[in-house]
């Protein structure tokens, strides 16, 4: 699940956010760790425009590594997914750096997700061509793979160039998993070339098959393989339990375990693997309560 507070968007946020503390966003995380999910998430932006694009973005979006660092020292077992990385706002060398460094200090417990971007004010604040982000972030996923596993790195591309430059400390056994975010065909190409998984941007659960098609056609073209890809589907809000309130707009999917984990099944039918849970809530403990629920009386219906 990507953590509430970390972004007061008003797309994603739920009210009793706005005046939620640093203490709830770990009490959050805690409670993921404890439920034993697969990953917490953090958005990225760096610095949110005013205009009518962003308006309803608001400006807070807590700093992407910092956030998987400080939460990382507070749990233990899950995954810290970055949800997604815009890289382009970075020369290589950082992105590798960050997130080697947030691997080994969290014992090889991070997923490097990335995506080309949306918000075309912001590219211009930091000096990034927009129109080139697609192609930066290929070479940046490039050159970030050409870190791993040696102690010096060389690149020499079409925006970044540098010889024998060394990017420590590796990650454990010199492995950093990439997901990769989009909702096109281009990123799910992305995907299939560089990716060890796919960020879902709320595609319906009868895409899944294509995108998976375009995700094993560009692997092989590639000479990668796809065992073991995480293959991610995004359900609607989930609630254990009777929902009784307003959703505000919303689909959610509710009801007894049993329910829940059949019409999430339906996507694993078609070949999801890794589900990017949001949870209908009115408050921390109402959230915390869904995510123990979750994982104790859903997840084990799973397959």
């Amino acid at each position: 699940m990507q953590l509430p507070i970390q972004t007061l968007t008003r797309t994603l946020r739920m009210p009793w956010e706005d005046d939620a503390s640093v203490a709830d966003l770990v009490d959050i995380a805690s409670a993921a760790d404890r439920s034993g999910m697969d990953f917490i998430g953090v958005c990225d932006h760096v610095a949110i425009p005013d205009n009518d694009y962003a308006k309803n973005m608001t400006t807070t979006w807590y700093d992407t590594v910092a956030t998987l660092g400080y939460l990382a020292a507070q749990t233990t077992t899950v995954k810290l997914l970055s949800v997604v990385w815009i890289a382009a706002y970075r020369h290589p060398l950082q992105t590798a750096k960050s997130f080697s460094t947030l691997a080994h200090l969290s014992g090889g417990r991070t997923i490097l997700g990335v995506g080309a971007g949306h918000v075309e004010a912001e590219f211009d604040a930091l000096g990034v061509p927009f129109k080139k982000r697609g192609k930066i972030l290929d070479e940046t996923l490039e050159a970030v793979q050409g870190t791993l596993g040696t102690e010096f790195a060389s690149h020499h591309g079409e925006h970044y160039s540098y010889a024998d430059v060394g990017i420590g400390p590796q990650p454990p056994n010199g492995e950093l998993p990439v997901w990769v975010g989009g909702n096109s065909p281009a990123a799910w190409r992305r995907a299939g070339r560089f990716g060890t998984g796919y960020i879902p941007m709320g595609n319906p659960k009868e895409q899944i098959p294509e995108i998976m098609g375009v995700v094993e056609q560009a692997a092989a073209e590639a000479g990668r393989s796809v065992d073991g890809f995480a293959m991610g589907y995004m359900p609607g809000l989930i609630y254990v339990g009777e929902l009784d309130f307003d959703t505000g707009g919303w689909p959610a999917i509710s009801g007894s375990p049993e329910q829940i984990a059949a019409a999430l099944q339906e996507a694993g039918d078609l070949g999801a693997t890794t589900l990017h849970l949001r949870f209908a809530n009115r408050s921390k403990a109402e959230l915390s309560d869904q995510i123990e629920a979750f994982g104790s009386e859903v997840a084990p219906l799973l397959r």
